[in-house]
């Protein structure tokens, strides 16, 4: 029987997955989850990658800039 976990995964994204995850630009900065679990936000630069169907879509070309 499977033990519960302590960790649930969010959007999809299995948490070990998104520990090991950066930024794709060259600072390679990690990644944090926003609020609404749509998205994966950038620590360092003003970058968020989109998630889409529970997989992250770490393309310079697709992130957006976040305002502020």
């Amino acid at each position: 029987m499977p033990q519960p976990s302590d960790r649930e995964p969010a959007a999809g994204i299995d948490p070990d997955l998104l520990a090991i995850l950066a930024c794709p630009a060259e600072h390679h900065a990690p990644l944090e989850l926003d609020p609404a679990g749509t998205e994966l936000l950038c620590t360092e630069c003003d970058r968020a990658f989109p998630i889409r169907d529970g997989i992250p879509v770490l393309l310079l070309d697709e992130a957006r800039h976040r305002a502020g």
